[in-house]
């Protein structure tokens, strides 16, 4: 197998021990470009972590991850992935058993350095995998806690599919005489050239029709269809089930289990169709993603770089559609001159438009709605099992049997309450709950002679119902055939 650009420029200055500024297009090969000279770097065996991986979101994370253990399955590395969303108890006790390599999103990176189970001392490599998004997504602050925490005796590599100026000024502030490598022709599109780009301006209301026939194209395999919004996100993604689609939505409001199991059965084919915010265009390498969608324009050339970069990757070719609507056409020629692409006035087209047909290659005739003969080719989402391991430590699937189970102690812990108020003692002989009901001055009498303060007094013998204590208060100082006012008048005299 033949080395990408970046590999085969960036490894032999990595294997040298130089801080290294790497610059790619997503979907390249970055990951080992930095994987493999940190794996030779470190010593196996010992407690404390020797090379860190900062990774912007938890998907990349992961998926560094898995990289890392591929690469280094035969040395014995231990790799471990830390991230939010996830109970701390497993990934402290893998900590105190001693790991080589930590991959993890900033803020919980940094909370476990400051309870001191993270301790980077012995970090000899330290590696900002898509340092833009992290800027992006404001953990700059975050990333320089963490480095003044690591060795300035260090290796440090710094990649990216862009660069901005504070990236390079972070650059300057913690690398030293870093060497820049960057794998593309200055000449080059910013976008990536194996992707077949089309534009069109589609009305707001048609789009939900456009997707639906454009996922019946010809060849179509995996497709992510991205959206600006939570909310447009889970209307899209209910809108192509209802169309009879395999279809989920993956943003940041799922909690991480349900995340993680879209994006598992998407990998996996129990899903055919991603629908996406942002979240998930960053660093999810996701193999045969034919399609892309951008079913809203984009907010940045950089944003649209990365949407489309998730088809097209490892030398595949892909096709990306983006739609345009009419308040979207200022941003999206923006867009368009930033990265000197064709499409400055896209063409009108709506869900029957023969040239959308013609372009993308779906069959004549096809209509908003997969054909029934065509469903449940896919497992679907709910083929998956859902791990959701929260901040207990508790599966998804323990969450009901315990939510069952403090609902009822919560009954039950109730009932004590009532059995403790319904035993009450009488010159310490237990009073069973029915004859205290019936003498409800009782309780009162033995109260007093306990206190002494009821010598001479007489108990009022209530009769009938149970009343509640203020009640039964004001009953005991009533009188029944003037029996109680001649014992208070005898006491007094």
């Amino acid at each position: 197998m033949d080395a990408f650009p970046i590999q085969e420029l960036a490894l032999p200055i990595a294997l040298g021990g130089h801080d290294i500024i790497g610059q790619a297009r997503t979907g390249t090969g970055k990951t080992l470009a930095f994987g493999v000279a940190l794996l030779q770097r470190i010593t196996h065996g010992g407690k404390k972590p020797q090379a860190l991986v900062v990774a912007p979101t938890r998907e990349l994370a992961l998926q560094v991850t898995d990289d890392l253990l591929v690469a280094g399955g035969k040395l014995g590395t231990r790799v471990l992935s830390v991230y939010g969303g996830r109970a701390y108890e497993p990934q402290i006790e893998a900590l105190r058993d001693g790991v080589e390599v930590v991959v993890g999103t900033p803020g919980r990176l940094l909370d476990l350095v400051k309870q001191k189970h993270l301790d980077l001392s012995q970090v000899g490599v330290l590696v900002l995998d898509e340092a833009d998004r992290m800027l992006d997504l404001g953990f700059l602050p975050d990333i320089e806690r963490i480095v003044e925490r690591i060795p300035a005796q260090r290796q440090t590599m710094l990649f990216s599919a862009t660069m901005p100026g504070e990236i390079v000024a972070l650059s300057r502030k913690y690398l030293t005489r870093p060497t820049n490598v960057r794998a593309e022709s200055h000449a080059e599109s910013e976008a990536t050239p194996q992707v077949v780009q089309h534009v069109f301006q589609a009305h707001q209301m048609d789009k939900p029709e456009m997707v639906a026939r454009l996922l019946q194209a010809e060849g179509r395999g995996l497709t992510m269809v991205f959206c600006q919004t939570k909310r447009a996100c889970d209307r899209v993604a209910a809108d192509l089930a209802g169309r009879g689609f395999a279809a989920a939505a993956v943003h940041g409001d799922l909690g991480q289990g349900q995340r993680e199991r879209a994006l598992r059965a998407f990998r996996n084919g129990k899903i055919d169709v991603l629908v996406a915010t942002d979240v998930a265009a960053r660093g999810l390498d996701v193999d045969d993603v034919t399609h892309v969608v951008n079913y809203e324009c984009p907010d940045s050339a950089d944003t649209y770089v990365h949407r489309i970069g998730r088809t097209g990757r490892a030398g595949k070719e892909g096709v990306s559609v983006t739609l345009i609507d009419w308040a979207d056409l200022t941003r999206w020629k923006l867009i368009n001159s930033t990265l000197d692409l064709p499409f400055a006035a896209p063409e009108e087209t709506y869900s029957t438009s023969e040239h959308f047909f013609a372009a993308l290659g779906i069959p004549a005739g096809t209509t908003g709605k997969l054909p029934k003969d065509q469903r449940g080719e896919r497992a679907g989402l709910d083929a998956e099992e859902l791990e959701d391991i929260g901040e207990t430590g508790k599966t998804r699937s323990q969450a009901p049997r315990e939510r069952d189970r403090d609902r009822d102690a919560g009954r039950d812990r109730s009932r004590p309450r009532r059995k403790r108020s319904r035993t009450r003692t009488r010159g310490g002989q237990p009073v069973e709950a029915g004859a205290e009901q019936a003498e409800p001055g009782s309780t009162k009498a033995a109260t007093a002679k306990a206190a002494g303060k009821n010598e001479g007094a007489a108990p009022a013998s209530g009769e009938g119902e149970a009343k509640p204590a203020r009640s039964r208060t004001r009953s005991r100082r009533r009188t029944r055939g003037g029996k109680a006012a001649e014992a208070t008048e005898a006491t007094t005299a």
